[in-house]
């Protein structure tokens, strides 16, 4: 047994697999201990720090969470069956995959949308002010908090109880409508159990978004009452300069996430969705003409609210000089910034998942009992566990850490590219494992007979199954890269700006026309990249 495991870890596929999960294990412990040291450096500062105000951000946060998850969860599970009873609804197709858009845009993008609709000077500015008899004060507070995360989760919510559903066997569909069951019936006795089932890890994934969202909040918050711990920590360091009450925000976040992701385990609930639908079969079901008019008006009324902001997006966008805009040399150095950093994070993703991916295999087949051993386990689920952290305490460990060395602004490009490249690793895997495994199912055995391995058996044998699943990766990753507003945010300066940031920017000196064209132009952009994941991924399956 000894013997095997020397072997395995001579292995260079293990190999890489440590230099991975090292490289994941410097990030992350980097963060926390530039958070230990400056704890120890100023503890009295510290525990000062945990002060009135920062309870009432916690409550905010979690508050703010709990609505957004109500507000999203529950009318989503309505949306859902009736999507599910209506299989050949006009545009149901064309309605889910609208119902996957907003998983590919930025979040500033969207609050842009929510914003350009619901803003004082947004389109039904005049609408909402004459239902209310005074001039419309806009939506920032917990109200634009709120609508932002329910544009982003009502469709991620619906598409995953619509996959629930999915699972029901048709010979239940065609019983309920041999024995002429109704609608409440076949809802509390085929629908609500799946749906149930179901229910806690959607709740869960929607809760986890809205506690760590940040660039929503940061947008829409609009000032210390709608304020989330994210964002107190990213004004502790970044307006305040209040290493202490960074340290303090931090802390209170990570034990908070820690208690959440613990629930949700409890719950079986994930933390990372799955984005694709299978294609619905024909359901034996008979609905009647008030069922019908009453779904047909949730599925058109859930289109609206997520199709609003896109619109409004598009058409503020395209009200703003967009030729100006491409040819501003601020624009373009933001834009080629935006564009490096996120193929160098999509690389690197894509590099760190695949040595992962590979280790994992290459451990699994030398192992000689039942149990995974401890490096098999972490080459398995490491990559999962950055999910708990999120960017932007990450960001502000690396940040109060630096700041002792050197500029930290300096060091914009390497946290920007490495943190982005291990947050988009989680999903990264989901792409690459699955074909690496078949890969390995076929070739292993050959491979081991031939003595080919290391970078020949990678570059002959691997490469032609891999190129679709690391192009997809990649593509997934450099997507997530390109929008990304949370360590830039820490990070970012005059010297190094990304599209995001710039667009940030905009919208502080209020040049509200420049921030919309920039909007657009970047939403496209991710857009693009995450169909083109998404056909490469489809290409993939055999």
């Amino acid at each position: 047994m000894a013997d095997r495991a020397a072997s395995a870890y001579r292995d260079p596929r293990v190999a890489a697999g440590i230099v991975a999960l090292t490289a994941i294990s410097l990030l992350i412990g980097g963060a926390f201990a530039g958070l230990i040291v400056e704890g120890a450096r100023d503890l009295s500062g510290a525990i000062a720090a945990f002060d009135p105000y920062l309870f009432r951000v916690a409550r905010f946060t979690l508050w703010q969470a709990l609505l957004s998850t109500l507000l999203s969860v529950v009318p989503a599970l309505f949306v859902a069956r009736a999507l599910v009873r209506h299989p050949d609804f006009p545009g149901r197709g064309l309605i889910l995959q609208l119902f996957a858009v907003p998983l590919a845009l930025p979040a500033l993008v969207a609050a842009l949308g929510v914003l350009a609709l619901y803003g004082r000077a947004g389109y039904f500015a005049d609408f909402l002010s004459m239902l209310g008899g005074e001039t419309w004060p806009g939506i920032y507070g917990l109200s634009g908090i709120l609508v932002a995360h329910v544009f982003f989760n009502l469709p991620l919510a619906t598409r995953l109880f619509v996959e629930a559903l999915q699972t029901v066997p048709a010979d239940q569909w065609r019983l309920a409508s041999q024995l002429g069951m109704g609608a409440r019936a076949g809802f509390r006795l085929i629908e609500w159990p799946v749906l149930r089932q179901a229910l806690p890890g959607v709740a869960g994934l929607v809760f986890m978004l809205c506690v760590t969202s940040f660039t929503i909040v940061l947008t829409l918050g609009g000032g210390p009452r709608a304020t989330t711990l994210e964002v107190a920590i990213y004004q502790a360091l970044r307006f305040d300069f209040d290493p202490a009450r960074a340290v303090a925000l931090t802390a209170l976040q990570i034990v908070l996430t820690l208690a959440i992701v613990f629930v949700l385990s409890r719950f079986g609930a994930g933390t990372v969705a799955e984005a694709s639908l299978s294609v619905a079969p024909r359901r034996f079901v008979s609905v009647s003409g008030g069922e019908t008019a009453l779904n047909g008006a949730l599925i058109v009324l859930a289109l609206l609210f997520v199709a609003g902001p896109m619109a409004a997006t598009v058409a503020a966008g395209l009200q703003a000089e967009l030729g100006r805009l491409v040819m501003e040399a601020a624009v373009q150095r933001a834009a080629l910034t935006s564009l490096v950093l996120a193929l160098l994070s999509a690389l690197l993703a894509a590099a760190l998942s695949m040595a992962l991916v590979m280790a994992r295999q290459a451990l699994a087949l030398r192992r000689a009992g039942a149990r995974r051993p401890l490096l098999e386990y972490l080459t398995d689920t490491g990559a999962g566990f950055v999910l708990v952290v999120p960017p932007i305490v990450v960001g502000a460990g690396w940040f109060i850490l630096l700041r002792h060395v050197a500029d930290v602004f300096a060091f914009a490009p390497v946290l920007v590219v490495t943190v982005n490249a291990v947050m988009a690793m989680p999903f990264a895997l989901r792409a690459l494992r699955p074909a690496y495994d078949a890969a390995s199912a076929r070739h292993e055995r050959l491979c081991a007979q031939l003595g080919i391995g290391g970078w020949t058996r990678f570059r002959l044998i691997d490469w032609p199954s891999l190129r679709r699943p690391l192009a997809t990766a990649a593509a997934f990753a450099m997507a997530l890269s390109l929008g990304d507003l949370g360590v830039i945010a820490l990070f970012g300066s005059d010297a190094v700006q990304t599209l995001p940031y710039l667009l940030l920017a905009r919208m502080g000196s209020y040049r509200t026309a420049d921030a919309a064209g920039l909007a657009l132009l970047l939403g496209l952009a991710c857009l693009a990249l995450m169909f083109l994941s998404a056909r490469l991924a489809r290409e993939t399956k055999p």
